[in-house]
């Protein structure tokens, strides 16, 4: 999550018990590829994360990414920071038998230990900050890693052409109907996300990582609305 605290953040709906409770079921039926996605996360990050390493997880609250990245690595340590308390409740029940390995931080990245870190990911959860919030996130997120370490972020990331940007967004309102959500839902859900999320272009997010000093930048994933991308901490400052 990101360093500052409007008002009224997007992100307050992951304080609603509710909407916890059912928001494992959201991701894989909104994200194309949503769980190969996240196992090409892990296998991203294992290309330089050692095997006993530690890896920061921003936007942990949930617990999927870090179930898979715990089950493909089973000595990896990871700390895990969301603002939400629900949301890392769900987290700890998520991940059951993993919870040993996995210390969790209740707030922003800001507050949360320094690690560093052999590798860091923010899996579906920078869309949800302006720029500024975000370039200071990624900031943050830098200052914890060790040289040479892996970086991977996926979320909305979408062109500013109002025509490109239209059809986009109904794209994935046709993925998410097709693949059982009500079709009002998603449009209700797209018309939020036009009105809420401060939505960023791909060569914005690819600007925001190279600023905060990260390397190497390769895009890994694109789904309709979504895009993924792992980057590099460099070695000499």
């Amino acid at each position: 999550m990101g360093v500052g605290s409007p008002p009224a953040p997007p992100t307050a709906v992951f304080d609603d018990r509710e909407t916890v409770d059912r928001y494992a079921e959201g991701p894989p039926r909104q994200v194309p590829g949503f769980r190969d996605m996240q196992r090409m996360a892990a296998l991203l990050l294992a290309e330089r994360v050692p095997e006993d390493g530690s890896v920061l997880v921003l936007g942990a609250g949930g617990g999927l990414e870090l179930k898979v990245f715990a089950e493909m690595q089973p000595a990896w340590r990871f700390l895990g920071v969301d603002p939400s308390a629900e949301m890392l409740n769900l987290a700890e029940r998520t991940i059951g038998p993993f919870v040993s390995r996995v210390d969790f931080h209740q707030g922003y990245i800001d507050q949360a230990p320094t690690g560093p870190f052999d590798g860091a990911a923010a899996l579906l959860i920078l869309h949800f900050l302006p720029e500024e919030d975000r370039r200071r996130t990624i900031a943050e997120v830098h200052r914890r890693l060790k040289p040479g370490a892996p970086f991977v972020v996926m979320h909305h990331s979408v062109p500013h052409d109002e025509v490109e940007r239209a059809a986009w967004l109904n794209r994935y309102v046709a993925f998410a109907n097709s693949s059982g959500i009500d079709l009002g839902k998603a449009k209700n859900a797209v018309a939020a996300m036009r009105e809420r999320l401060p939505l960023l272009s791909p060569d914005q997010d690819e600007a925001l990582l190279r600023d905060a000093g990260f390397v190497d930048i390769g895009l890994f994933y694109a789904g309709f609305t979504f895009r993924g991308w792992v980057a590099y901490r460099g070695l000499v400052e």
